[in-house]
């Protein structure tokens, strides 16, 4: 069972910036892909970011030049760097890994921008 625990939310003013970050059980080197989604209210989830095993990052085209997915290995943690907040940005942001096809997700974190 892989165990995901999400933090850094919180509230941000428009253009301001937050970190969310993920710790996850087990080694990063067992799962082919990790990612940020998110959910606002009404909403279905999407995608934000994503991180493949070999390095191979993918984001959505909000998050373009915006966001940046990154991991530590090491520390087992996913890291998602968000800058320039809009308040459509205002959703809960879930973690989540692929270990074959088994997709494991955390809690979520919310995130709320005030214009």
């Amino acid at each position: 069972q892989v165990q995901l625990v999400e933090s850094g939310g919180g509230l941000e003013q428009v253009g301001g910036s937050l970190r969310l970050s993920c710790a996850a059980s087990g080694s990063i080197f067992s799962f082919n892909r990790v990612g940020w989604y998110r959910q606002a209210p009404g909403k279905q989830r999407e995608l934000v970011a994503s991180v493949t095993l070999g390095g191979i990052t993918s984001y959505a085209d909000f998050a373009k030049g915006r966001f940046t997915i990154s991991r530590d290995t090491g520390k087992g943690m996913i890291y998602l760097q968000m800058n320039s907040l809009k308040p459509e940005d205002t959703a809960v942001y879930y973690c989540a890994v692929d270990r074959g096809s088994d997709r494991y997700w955390g809690q979520g974190t919310q995130v709320t921008v005030s214009s």
